[in-house]
């Protein structure tokens, strides 16, 4: 919490993304054949797989088990989440009666939130709960193309062709968007990040005009609450700036931007979060730690850092290189 509000720090925090996930055998028994949407509204099992990685390493925060597709499911988008697909949705949106059938998200919608959120402030003692949502524009692209996209070429089309209906569409996700993670924050999450995992596929121009202003309406409404608010997105090192201007407090960095050059790209005034790349996991330790020091020495140009990768947690990293990566975050920069 300090280091996103760029106070001093006793250490560099480290959290992973995913580090509740595939990569952890207990995470695989305990999801066993249960379909990934049921498993996120069951708040036991939420409990139980945020709280894993968390008994596992020393890590300085949780991240809550869901996915950025749940808010439409609780709406009544029928979407699922297909294994070695990812999120599908049946009738994709295409036009104005598609955006008309959003409707606004209610706390009622999503009880297990509720109640998972709820129970693991208590579990976490201390430990602090990142919420999340999906941002607008990679929500906009599993609506429109009907579930992942390399090009996004009918979300893009929209975004091009029928600027108005893109913006109705951005707006009422953002208005999803909002009530989802104001959900969490008041059931007990300490800071929230707002994944907008493709939008690094929009040029700068256009992120400006058409995904900014949906972006920001997010971030400007969780100001009152008084938590951090992260954005990241991937490949996304030429809106760094942008993305920070929305209003973030902490902006995400992924693997292809040394932090250092990151520092230039976004205002004064933020704290960045990332960023080893995902894959350096597979390599021998001493490689892992090699670059996880370059990381560290990047991190201290920041006005704040966050260590993590930049991305996920590869479902083949091996848990025990986790662990030590953790450990070593600490007591290196502890050192300094």
């Amino acid at each position: 919490m300090d280091a996103c509000r760029r106070r001093p720090v006793a250490h560099t925090p480290v959290w992973f993304m995913r580090q509740a996930g595939r990569s952890l055998p207990e995470y695989r028994e305990a999801r066993g054949g249960i379909p990934m949407m049921e498993a996120c509204a069951t708040p036991d099992l939420i409990v139980e797989i945020t709280m894993q990685p968390v008994r596992r390493y020393t890590v300085d925060a949780a991240i809550f088990f869901s996915d950025i597709v749940v808010p439409l499911k609780a709406i009544g988008v029928d979407v699922d989440i297909k294994p070695g697909v990812g999120p599908v949705i049946a009738d994709p949106i295409r036009d104005a009666a598609g955006v008309d059938r959003l409707r606004l998200l209610e706390p009622d919608d999503v009880p297990y939130v509720t109640e998972a959120v709820s129970t693991l402030t208590g579990e976490l003692a201390g430990i602090p709960l990142i919420g999340f949502a999906g941002g607008p524009f990679t929500l906009a692209s599993y609506l429109i193309e009907g579930g992942p996209s390399k090009n996004h070429e009918r979300t893009k089309a929209m975004m091009y062709g029928e600027p108005d209906l893109w913006a109705r569409l951005l707006d009422r996700l953002a208005d999803i968007a909002i009530a989802y993670l104001k959900v969490q924050v008041e059931a007990g999450a300490r800071a929230i990040q707002l994944f907008d995992s493709w939008v690094g596929g929009v040029a700068p121009a256009d992120y400006r005009t058409s995904v900014l202003p949906h972006s920001s309406k997010i971030f400007s409404a969780l100001e009152s609450y008084d938590v951090p608010r992260i954005h990241f997105g991937v490949g996304t090192g030429e809106l760094l700036g942008l993305m920070g201007e929305v209003g973030a407090d902490v902006v995400g960095v992924d693997w292809r931007v040394p932090l250092d050059e990151a520092v230039g790209r976004v205002e004064a005034g933020k704290a960045l979060q990332g960023n080893l790349d995902p894959a350096i996991l597979l390599a021998p330790w001493d490689v892992v730690a090699e670059r996880a020091r370059e990381v560290l020495a990047q991190g201290r140009t920041a006005e704040g850092h966050v260590f993590n990768l930049g991305h996920g947690v590869l479902p083949a990293t091996d848990p025990g290189v986790l662990a030590r990566l953790t450990d070593l975050v600490h007591e290196e920069s502890i050192a300094r």
